[in-house]
């Protein structure tokens, strides 16, 4: 129903702003980020209407892309308006479509309420969808791809560490406690072995 609208921002909250128009009517909106907008700032707000049966609520966007990727979100099953919205709080539009498009699941699981079967499923369901972003993806940041290509390589590193403990006879359920200690941690295989190693003797 609406578009976008204009006017004075008289509130702002930690999930909400309130934006008065000129004919006197404030609107309480949900956005992405409220700390992007300043009390007495005249600003364009894009929003997205949310009509359910318990449900009546603006959400709003600092920009047009950001409202096209929140009701792409929207598409995705088990993403609701406020995952979209918190989705959208903690990613660069780039990054967040450079992720989808290279199906980097680790990359989506850092948002609230995203599981890894969450991030499968917004993979699974956008993933060749997001023509209409195709010139975002290629804007991704450098230290985003960076980081991604070593979330990689730190966990191929990590699973020959275990593999390695494993073949030194030590029992599943030690591996699985060297696992949860090790994860995210950097390094080479033979790095992370004697990391294991240390953890191991330490009991």
């Amino acid at each position: 129903m609406y578009e976008y609208l204009k006017g004075r921002i008289t509130q702002i909250a930690p999930g909400t702003i309130v934006l008065e128009t000129k004919d006197g009517v404030g609107y309480r909106i949900y956005p992405a980020n409220p700390y992007h907008f300043e009390v007495n700032q005249e600003a364009q707000v894009f929003v997205e209407q949310i009509v359910r049966e318990t449900e009546l609520s603006l959400y709003g966007f600092a920009t047009v892309t950001e409202k096209q990727l929140f009701n792409k979100l929207l598409n995705v099953s088990g993403i609701g308006p406020k995952s979209a919205l918190a989705i959208l709080a903690g990613a660069k539009p780039a990054d967040l479509v450079a992720a989808i498009e290279n199906s980097q699941v680790d990359y989506l699981t850092q948002f609230p309420g995203v599981g890894k079967k969450t991030a499968q499923q917004i993979v699974l369901d956008l993933s060749g969808k997001m023509a209409d972003f195709s010139g975002l993806a290629e804007e991704a940041s450098e230290t985003f791809a960076e980081a991604g290509n070593q979330q990689v390589a730190n966990r191929s590193n990590l699973e020959d560490a275990l593999a390695a403990l494993e073949a030194l006879g030590y029992a599943a359920r030690d591996l699985t406690k060297v696992k949860k200690a090790l994860v995210g941690e950097e390094g080479t295989t033979s790095e992370l072995v004697s990391k294991g190693l240390t953890l191991l003797v330490q009991g």
